[in-house]
Formats: structure tokens, C-alpha cells, sequence
């Protein structure tokens, strides 16, 4: 187990190895132990199954990352690492952010409850605490365009802190994590910046396949091959130029103006939301630069700008993957499963959907986590559990 030395924690995250593809995320060697003062964040939707069987998918993923993008308000400048799962998500959090965090968080469950009727499950710990449980938590910066940044984790102290907050796990560390609903006030986490503005994603390929592997030791081979089997990479993102459909009003907009209203209007906010999504949506369809803002640029961004989810001994992504693959694919996965004791869930659709999180679109600063459609990660985790 890593021991962290003090480090610069403004500069922690900001300064690890660029890892510049999913691929480079296999490089353990790229890793740098967490501070022992920075905290560990998880986050997820309590029975986001129910949910999604009753038509709340798009929901599930935008509370997902409320918690993303409230932490990631509450930091900035500072670069933090995240991880987007779907239904929950990763974050770390610096040392002296760590107090208001914990009401941050609080907050976003009782707003997740209050304006999307949803139970979000939330816990905090310092890494050096969770370690004191014989894990670890090591990061690797993801960061496929400069600026744009998403966590990948290895240690095995997401998990166990997963565990222990389901009430599956060790329970003191759970009582350490635990964050009281007492630090709930009532305001409004500031939200700025996340949205659901972008139609569904349709496979232009066959299906949009959703995959959660789970195993010990070196997973990059297995991605590997799957990605051959996929077909060509580029055209396995389930982001693309065809892909990329804009509508008016989008199918998000309640979510964005029950989001950003902090305790306004919700009839005021809504109006506002839907001037503003028209207005981006003629911009858009224009296809022109205006002032900084180059919406052709933006819409070649968004395809490289989407998350890759790895952490511990689990690997989750999506991929638009030809029908033809899908049985190889399959095929596959059952051989290591077999040979190298490899757990996999598997969920196919013909959609994904995206969920985004843009800070500043004029400098190519935005992020967008995926999903696929009809449950993609729960349901594949479910597939997994049940394997």
C-alpha cells in the first residue's frame, strides 16, 4: 500500500502524467498515490433500476453528476479528478475544500430528493483514513484534449468505500463517511454548467453496446481486443458528426431548469432555459463562428471530450459496434472468462445518451459522460452481479 507524501494540493492533480488515451489509462506506471489529505467522494443512485424502468433514465445520469459538477463548482480553480458510472460518480476533493464538500453533498441528495424525487447515496473519507482500512486509492489523469480532464482510480478504495456505504462493508468506515442530513439547509448546490442539451445518440453502426468488465491484474489486452473486434476505433465512439443531433426544446431542459433555479421560479427559470437552449440551437444550426465561439469546432470537440470509466479492477465503457462484432465480442469475453476469471455485463441498445458539463465552449473547455440507452451501465452491472 502507497503512502502519500504532503504534495502541492492545489497542484496534485493538475501536475500527474497526461494520459492521452484510453489506451495510456493501462500504464500503471502513470499512477500517483492520492494525498492523505484529500478525500475520497462517492456517490449513487439508490434502486436507479426502478428508476429507469419508470422512464427516468436521462434523470438517473443528470443527479449522477450533480455531484461532478457541484464539486467541481465548489473547487475551481482547482483541477480535481472525477469519474462518471451512470448512476453514481468518483470525485476527490482537496484538502481545504473538504468541510464545504461534505455540505455540498448533503445538499445535492436533499435536492436530488426534493426536485427529481430520487435518493442519492453520499460519503466522504481522507484517503489516509481509508487506507488505515488496507486499500488505496492511486490516480492517473485522463485528458484526451488539453484542459479537459476525467479520473481514473486503481487501489481498491473505491470499491471498498462503495461497500461499506451500501452497508456491505466495514462499518466504521462507513460511519466515517457518512454524511449527516443535519448539513442539509435547503440551498441549491450551484449547478452551473450542467445540461442534457444533446438529442439521443443513435447507432449508425448497429448497437450501442455498454460494457463493465471486472477482473484482476492487466485489463488492457481485453480492451484491446474488444476495440479490434468493435471495428475501426475511431468509428466505435458513440460520438460522432452523425451522431450529434440537437433539437428544440431538448429533451433535458426541465432537468437543466430544475437544476439552476436555486430556489427561484421554476416558470421563470424554464423560460430562461429555453431561450437560451434556442439560442445555442440557431447557433448551432448556423454553423458559423460568433465572437469566440466556433460551433463546427465544438461539435468535432465533444467527440473527443467524452469520459472513459476505469477504477480498481473495473472497466466500463460504451461503444457503437457493428452487429457482426457483437457475438465475437461476446465470444470473447466467455474465453476469459473461463481462462482468466474475467466477470463482464453486457447491455445493448440502439441509443446512448450524454450528459454534459461545460465550464467555458469558447475555449474548449467542456466534458460529456455517456451512457448507454435503456439502463446501459446499470443494467450491465446488474448482468455482472448476477454472473
Amino acid at each position: 500500500m502507497s503512502i502519500a507524501r504532503p504534495a502541492d494540493h492545489a497542484g496534485f492533480f493538475a501536475q500527474l502524467p497526461l494520459l492521452e488515451s484510453e489506451h495510456d489509462t493501462f500504464d500503471l506506471n502513470r499512477y500517483r498515490p492520492a494525498p492523505d489529505d484529500w478525500a475520497l467522494v462517492v456517490t449513487d443512485v439508490v434502486d436507479s433500476t426502478g428508476a429507469i424502468e419508470r422512464g427516468l433514465h436521462k434523470t438517473v445520469n443528470f443527479v449522477a453528476a450533480m455531484g461532478i459538477a457541484g464539486l467541481r463548482n465548489l473547487c475551481a480553480p482547482i483541477r480535481i479528478p472525477f469519474l462518471f458510472g451512470g448512476d453514481g460518480a468518483v470525485v476527490l476533493v482537496p484538502p481545504e475544500k473538504v468541510a464545504q464538500a461534505r455540505i455540498e453533498l448533503a445538499r445535492a441528495r436533499g435536492q436530488a430528493a426534493r426536485e427529481f424525487r430520487l435518493k442519492l447515496r453520499v460519503g466522504l473519507v481522507a484517503v489516509g483514513a481509508l487506507r488505515r482500512f488496507g486499500c488505496d486509492v492511486r490516480v492517473g489523469r485522463f485528458e484526451p484534449t488539453p484542459g479537459n480532464s476525467f479520473g481514473v482510480f486503481l487501489g481498491g478504495g473505491i470499491g471498498q468505500l462503495e461497500a461499506a456505504l451500501r452497508g456491505k462493508g466495514d462499518p466504521e468506515l462507513a460511519r466515517l463517511a457518512t454524511i449527516p442530513e443535519s448539513l442539509d439547509d435547503g440551498e441549491a448546490v450551484d449547478l452551473e454548467g450542467l445540461s442534457c442539451r444533446w438529442d439521443t445518440l443513435r447507432s449508425t453502426r448497429g448497437t450501442m453496446l455498454t460494457l463493465i468488465l471486472r477482473g484482476r491484474g492487466e485489463l488492457g489486452d481485453v480492451y484491446a481486443e474488444i476495440m479490434r473486434l468493435a471495428g475501426p476505433e475511431m468509428e466505435s465512439r458513440p460520438v460522432s458528426l452523425d451522431t450529434l443531433r440537437a433539437r428544440w426544446p431538448p429533451n433535458g431542459f426541465m432537468l437543466e431548469a430544475r437544476a439552476r433555479r436555486r430556489g427561484g421560479s421554476l416558470l421563470a427559470w424554464t423560460a430562461r432555459v429555453l431561450a437560451e437552449t434556442l439560442v445555442a440551437r440557431l447557433v448551432l444550426a448556423r454553423g458559423k463562428p460568433i465572437g469566440g465561439f466556433d460551433p463546427e469546432r465544438y461539435r468535432a470537440e465533444i467527440i473527443t471530450n467524452t469520459d472513459f470509466c476505469k477504477h480498481d479492477d473495473t472497466l466500463c465503457f460504451v461503444i457503437d459496434c457493428a452487429l457482426g462484432g457483437v457475438e465475437e465480442i461476446k465470444s470473447y469475453l466467455d474465453r476469459m472468462a473461463a481462462t482468466r476469471g474475467l466477470r463482464y455485463g453486457i447491455h445493448l441498445s440502439d441509443t446512448a445518451l450524454m450528459t454534459c458539463l461545460v465550464t467555458a465552449p469558447a475555449d474548449s473547455l467542456h466534458v460529456h459522460f455517456l451512457d448507454g440507452g435503456g439502463g446501459g451501465y446499470t443494467s450491465a452491472s446488474k448482468k455482472l452481479k448476477a454472473s
